[in-house]
């Protein structure tokens, strides 16, 4: 099986941590990403490339040409205005591609785009995530709150199958690890619905254009997805089976 070529965009944080050790304090900085265990479970069928969220600025292609040479494009954790304020315009107000634009074209035009939750993607923490009213949230296969659409569970939901027969689910046990969380959504009125929780869709798929969409609305590594979902032989053989999904339309 050939792997799917696909570009994975965010996913990473800096961080900074302030020590207080009496009357003295410290600050130490530092760089994190989860990429490693996204790329271990989608290893049998993806060839990930990772744009971590600080060189989305700069570096996100900004025409659907340079998109094309990936089969699908995944935003994990990083918010819109990551996307839409390149340099050249924030700082000097010289006009620049829309990049939000560029997806979408992309997508019409028989590209594969999705979206996994957090607290940067769909609107997350303080609605900061932004994607609300873009055109993001035209092409994905659900609508988002106006506001912060977080729900924490840190005691721990068991997500189910809308339909446990459907073929993205074959191969999957019917039990699930647990989820700490995920963003609240409302599935479109032409979308499939294959995971949900309480009636809230956890997994959703869609189509725009000749492109195929999805929105996974919980994380894709902790903290929302602990060790035990991501490692789980479920996580491995789901994402095997959406990404085949997704990208069939572009052999």
């Amino acid at each position: 099986m050939k792997k799917k070529k696909v570009l994975f965009v965010g996913e990473s944080w800096f961080f900074t941590t302030i020590e207080t050790k009496g009357f003295d304090q410290f600050t130490i900085g530092g760089y994190q990403t989860e990429i490693g265990r996204i790329k271990k479970y989608m290893r049998d069928v993806a060839d990930i490339t990772h744009m971590p969220a600080h060189l989305v600025l700069e570096k996100f292609p900004d025409t659907v040409e340079v998109l094309n040479q990936y089969d699908l494009v995944i935003v994990s954790d990083v918010g819109a205005n990551t996307f839409l304020l390149h340099p050249d315009t924030f700082a000097k107000s010289i006009p620049t591609p829309n990049r939000l634009q560029v997806i979408a074209d992309y997508v019409k035009e028989g590209g594969a785009f999705g979206m996994m939750g957090g607290y940067m993607t769909f609107m997350g923490v303080e609605g900061k995530g932004q994607y609300h009213g873009t055109i993001i949230e035209e092409i994905l296969p659900v609508v988002m709150e106006a506001g912060d659409d977080r729900e924490e569970h840190p005691e721990g939901i068991k997500i189910q199958a809308v339909n446990p027969l459907h073929p993205l689910l074959k191969g999957c046990k019917k039990e699930w690890e647990i989820l700490l969380g995920f963003n609240r959504l409302k599935a479109k009125e032409n979308a499939e619905v294959l995971l949900e929780f309480e009636g809230k869709p956890i997994l959703t798929l869609g189509q725009y254009g000749k492109g195929r969409v999805f929105a996974w609305a919980s994380d894709c590594a902790p903290h929302w997805m602990p060790p035990d979902f991501c490692e789980s032989q479920n996580n491995k053989i789901l994402w095997e089976n959406i990404i085949q999904y997704l990208t069939e339309q572009r052999r």
